[in-house]
């Protein structure tokens, strides 16, 4: 259900708020009428504080469909559902132009335990990471906010107003994210054990907790007010980290894992079922012992994460100038 909602929001939107804006735009005759009354006199647009909850999804490794292979929004989990948050500014430099810059906030999260496909479940790897991003985006919208009677008087003559808009945006942002497992009782940050070996011999680097990405989605709002608007945005985050999951590449020989690390790092590294069924790989007894070197994430596919927020904009007022009384 969730899936085929995210579809109609990135396919049908647009093409409706397309609809809408032809539906409310004047004639020629009504716009002469219209800029000839005081009612209708270009008013410069306004800065708008924007906040915004709603749900976020993590696109990686863990989890995800019943299927190796799948990306985007096939591979989307509903279960790892998690809160978001947001909070921005943004300042209209044209009619249908506008600049954007904001703090945004995701929960994160992924499990083996989602999946049926058996090399995944077997598998059994899960994390938890709380992202923080600040990015900047420019946005385009596509339908012109009309302003027409300031008060929407009833059948007064003039254009009337149209406060619904559609908009497109693309940016860049960093993030940071800390990539957590449950051990036991408690939440373990997993990059400083390096699970796959990472700063020890044969092992990776250590990856950077601080990450660019590349924002890119869409958005609606409508006037309910001179001050307010409310409305929805789909955003979609491409990163260039594989490892907001602490999932990317091979398994490191735990034995030297568990010696260096200790038993937390070798059993977070490594806690599959060992239970793989013969017909995929296991052997006759449907055990199936990971080996160093043997393929525990796919490095060649970047992670990503989106969130479906309702917004709440408001519009800072103009300064009014006032007359001297001399």
């Amino acid at each position: 259900m969730l899936k085929k909602l995210l579809i109609y929001l990135l396919v049908i939107l647009p093409i409706v708020a397309s609809a809408q804006y032809k539906r409310y735009k004047p004639s020629k005759k009504r716009f002469r009428t219209s800029t000839s009354s005081s009612f209708t006199k270009k008013r410069k647009p306004r800065p708008e504080f924007i906040i915004g909850v709603g749900a976020s999804n993590f696109l990686g490794e863990l989890g995800g469909a019943n299927e190796i292979g799948t990306f985007f929004v096939k591979d989307l989990e509903f279960k790892a559902t998690r809160p978001s948050a947001q909070i921005a500014y943004r300042y209209k430099t044209a009619s249908r132009l506008a600049f954007k810059v904001g703090l945004y906030y995701q929960l994160l999260n992924g499990s083996d335990k989602y999946t049926a496909e058996p090399y995944r479940k077997n598998r059994n790897l899960s994390f938890r990471s709380h992202v923080f991003e600040v990015s900047g985006q420019v946005e385009f919208f596509f339908t012109k906010q009309q302003q027409g009677q300031r008060y929407n008087i009833k059948n007064a003559k003039g254009m009337k107003s149209y406060n619904f808009q559609a908009y497109g945006f693309v940016g860049i942002g960093a993030f940071y994210f800390n990539p957590q497992a449950k051990y036991g009782a408690y939440w373990v940050n997993l990059q400083p054990l390096g699970t796959e070996g990472q700063g020890l011999p044969g092992g990776k680097k250590k990856y950077s907790r601080v990450n660019v990405c590349i924002p890119y989605g869409i958005g609606v709002k409508d006037a309910i007010n001179k001050e307010w608007s409310i409305g929805l945005e789909i955003g979609i985050r491409k990163t260039f980290t594989d490892y907001i999951d602490d999932v990317s590449g091979v398994y490191y020989d735990n034995t030297a894992l568990r010696s260096a690390r200790g038993n937390m790092a070798a059993d977070l590294a490594d806690p599959s079922l060992q239970n793989y069924p013969a017909e995929y790989g296991g052997n006759a007894s449907g055990s199936f012992q990971t080996l160093e070197g043997q393929e525990r994430g796919h490095s060649n596919q970047k992670d990503s994460y989106m969130f479906i927020n309702i917004t709440a904009s408001y519009k800072i007022p103009a300064k009014r100038r006032t007359r001297s009384k001399f």
